[in-house]
């Protein structure tokens, strides 16, 4: 069976990216797994072949181990400075693991506990462990509070995971947690509303422009012309290195040539929200991910009723109305969009929900239900997962670019 490799976003107290959790499939889960050794051929191929740095983005990364996974060197895989060691609870049961975990702890790596309670069992290894992750979205309130407050007696760093709605994210923030983790994390920025009425001009103007069958090059570049913000942020990315021109550009329809309809998209949208420093840059880069793994994905559906080009625009949209802090319904109702790519959206049931829900519980690692659409969709789990890599490092490869195009 194929095993899957996902990446989910971690935030620092900040509300910066501050490193990703590795999760892979595999079909059954214990303490000394016969599938071990699969698992961890695969994660040793993944990243020799695919570069951990390239893929993370230069971040710090979360995986969890077995036991057999430390035994088969699996974490010399990465650099030492990179990586933090997940452990459960109950490996630390196991006097030879705990052997094994205090090995690598030497060697320069950090070490985090999932579930850790403080019993005098594992009180002589603690001063070796460096994180604390707790469960905010199922650990009783009263454990948590003796979990943290000791935790933080002991200077040990507390990453908060399962945050998955506002209450648990101002509980976790009560504790001052050193990470974040969850379904909601991205509700931790401060959005303006008002942003809905800025969206209306221009943005929205661009996009219903850019979106349409056959876009006119010179509807786009009058629209683009009118705004000098726009129009000096596009010229500095196309004469970046990344297109590495050997003369300068200077015309604007010249520069939309160049940068063609996928990437103006993006850069449209990015910079939409560029001037609102409470919009967390891993949830826009979402935004792309989600929208060229849609893109992908369509082109293996016989019945999907809507463009590659709108497939596109149901991923990147499916993050507008957190962006917004209002309902997707209000997000969209004024986007010029087709009713089925609406319908995807707001979760009308459907080819185009589908889709959605499966790029999403792809990158959720929401194995059981990627499985269940995969079938219905009839799609294949490999080609599945070779696209999602295809789109990561294509996000991760433009992303500075359009980054540094619109801070300027």
């Amino acid at each position: 069976m194929e095993t899957h490799i996902v990446r989910q976003p971690i935030l620092d107290r900040n509300q910066k990216l501050a490193a990703y959790e590795l999760v892979y499939f595999q079909d059954a889960s214990s303490l000394y797994n016969k599938r071990d050794a699969h698992v961890a051929n695969t994660i040793v191929t993944f990243f020799n072949e695919l570069n951990a740095d390239s893929f993370l983005g230069g971040k710090d990364c979360f995986l969890t181990f077995t036991p057999n996974l430390l035994m088969k060197n699996v974490p010399h895989v990465f650099d030492e400075k990179k990586l933090v060691i997940q452990i459960e609870e109950n490996i630390l049961v196991n006097p030879e693991a705990r052997k094994i975990v205090l090995k690598y702890r030497q060697k320069g790596y950090r070490i985090a506990v999932i579930g850790f309670e403080f019993n005098r069992t594992f009180m002589n290894i603690l001063p070796n462990i460096d994180i604390i992750k707790v469960d905010f979205s199922r650990t009783e309130a009263e454990v948590i509070d003796g979990v943290c407050r000791l935790a933080k007696s002991m200077g040990k760093k507390l990453a908060a995971y399962g945050i998955n709605s506002p209450e648990t994210r101002e509980l976790a923030r009560s504790y001052d947690c050193d990470y974040y983790q969850g379904d909601g994390i991205s509700g931790m920025v401060s959005t303006k509303v008002h942003k809905l009425e800025h969206l209306q001009s221009n943005f929205f103007r661009l996009m219903a422009a850019v979106s349409k069958e056959m876009p006119d090059f010179e509807e786009i570049a009058k629209i683009i012309s009118l705004d000098v913000t726009l129009s000096y942020s596009l010229l500095k990315l196309v004469n970046s290195a990344y297109f590495a021109l050997p003369n300068k550009v200077k015309d604007i329809k010249q520069a939309l040539t160049i940068l063609g309809l996928g990437q103006l998209k993006q850069w449209i949208y990015l910079l939409s929200f560029s001037d609102d420093g409470g919009v967390s840059d891993e949830l826009i880069k979402t935004s792309f991910l989600r929208a060229v793994f849609c893109q992908e994905i369509s082109q293996y559906l016989q019945s999907l009723p809507i463009s590659r080009m709108e497939a596109y625009l149901l991923g990147m949209f499916s993050t507008l109305g957190i962006l917004l802090e209002v309902p997707i319904e209000k997000a969209i109702e004024q986007l010029p969009l087709s009713d089925e790519l609406k319908g995807g959206l707001t979760g009308t049931p459907g080819v185009c929900r589908d889709l959605l829900n499966l790029c999403v519980s792809y990158e959720k690692g929401k194995w059981a239900e990627v499985g269940a659409l995969a079938n219905s969709l009839g799609i294949p789990e490999d080609m599945i997962k070779e696209k999602y890599l295809e789109a990561v490092e294509y996000v991760n490869d433009i992303w500075t670019e359009l980054t540094n195009s619109v801070h300027v």
